[in-house]
């Protein structure tokens, strides 16, 4: 991937109850991992919107002065939205993006999360992603 940049998706909790301290540890932790690995530019792709881990990774990737991608269904317009340098809206349903968020990723890092996560980390498994997954305690 040399020159071409490196694109990182982050799923995870969305809700508001998890040990914010310890999601931004990790977010570090997989992002330095993968800048030291990977040539840049980075983008971080995720949810888009403004709420646990995905605004956890917006926020530290514009501390590094990342690009930043949110992908969602339109649902996602019911919620505050992070204020991503690209906003692509797949689908009406959750889930609806999945396959366009994996397409558009070299690398999956998942920091806790459900259902929605699990399930997306196996699609990118299958599909020969490398995944970095952190488990997270819901408070």
């Amino acid at each position: 991937m040399a020159g071409t940049g490196c694109s990182i998706g982050v799923v995870g909790f969305s809700q508001p109850e998890f040990d914010k301290e310890k999601a931004l540890e990790y977010i570090i932790e997989a992002f330095d991992d993968i800048s030291s690995d990977k040539d840049g530019p980075y983008s971080v792709v995720s949810g888009l919107t403004d709420l646990g881990v995905p605004a956890i990774a917006y926020k530290e990737a514009d501390k590094r002065n990342w690009k930043t991608v949110g992908v969602a269904c339109s649902k996602a317009n019911d919620y505050d939205v992070y204020p991503c340098d690209e906003t692509i809206i797949e689908g009406k349903d959750w889930g609806d993006e999945s396959d366009k968020f994996l397409s558009m990723i070299d690398i999956l890092v998942r920091v806790g999360g459900g259902k929605q996560s699990k399930k997306e980390v196996e699609m990118a498994k299958s599909r020969g992603i490398k995944v970095l997954e952190y488990e997270l305690v819901v408070d």
